[in-house]
């Protein structure tokens, strides 16, 4: 059930240049957060600036925000039933709700940012095609009470946010939505409950692998309006690929369908 920490530098703990990118980051996307892979990116010298201005330009003009919806209007979700009664009550839903649509919005656009930058870095061969129509930006979503730290969890609650996590499989990485979720204590040892099917461990590779297909086709998509400008710094392709890669294809696809399937389950009854 361990899980190892994953290096990150939070936004509390972010030197001006850094704070800088989380900033732009949040505006262009409308989310109020800045994701684990980027504070994972920006712990590795260089890495973060370079890839905020290869990703930067169909994050602000709107390109990416229809490529959200259609990849979420376009995943299969299983079946899911409403809340037990007195699970939680009206204002607890509503923010709980709000955490929620915080992470489906900053997952989706990672999975697609992201996954255009890892088939541009392998070189994958990809069909040319007419540049996705832009949308104007979505608002900013209300700020999130602060992400917790593990360790400074209550044991049974760490343990309730390990088990989780050792759903995906193997890797080591805590997906921060089930440890923000620890703000209401009797959320993440309910989860399994509330969500029956859809975090059985085949569910979730198998949600995985159809969201990280639906975002190779968007990715591929918005590939030319990349701004890559030289090598990765420092000789990091390799390192920045392999960390790129693995969240394109494991942490943040296998995230997808959990938080869009949380949204239903909030949204219902």
């Amino acid at each position: 059930m361990a899980a190892a920490a994953l290096p990150e530098l939070r936004e509390a703990e972010a030197p001006p240049e850094i704070a800088a990118i989380y900033a732009a980051l949040r505006a262009a996307s409308g989310v109020p957060l800045v994701n684990l892979i980027h504070r994972h990116l920006a712990t590795l010298p260089g890495v973060l600036p370079w890839v905020w201005q290869a990703i930067r330009p169909p994050l602000e003009d709107g390109r990416l925000a229809g490529a959200r919806d259609r990849l979420a209007a376009a995943l299969p979700l299983p079946a899911t039933t409403p809340l037990p009664d007195g699970a939680l009550d009206a204002a607890e839903r509503r923010d709980v709700a709000a955490l929620v649509e915080t992470y489906n919005r900053g997952n989706l656009t990672n999975l697609i940012l992201l996954t255009a930058l890892r088939r541009a870095l392998e070189g994958a061969p990809t069909e040319p095609g007419p540049p996705p129509p832009a949308i104007a930006a979505l608002p900013m979503l209300p700020p999130p009470p602060p992400l917790p730290k593990l360790a400074e969890l209550p044991p049974p609650l760490a343990a309730a946010v390990l088990g989780l996590a050792a759903r995906h499989g193997a890797g080591g990485v805590v997906p921060s939505l089930y440890l923000h979720l620890a703000h209401w204590p009797a959320i993440p040892p309910a989860l399994p409950g509330w969500l029956g099917a859809a975090l059985d461990p085949a569910a979730i590779a198998a949600g995985r692998d159809a969201a990280v297909r639906l975002a190779e086709r968007e990715g591929d998509a918005l590939r030319p309006a990349l701004a890559l400008q030289g090598e990765v710094p420092d000789g990091r392709h390799a390192a920045v690929l392999t960390v790129v890669g693995h969240f394109t294809r494991q942490v943040i696809p296998a995230m997808v369908p959990i938080g869009l399937a949380l949204r239903r389950v909030l949204a219902q009854g």
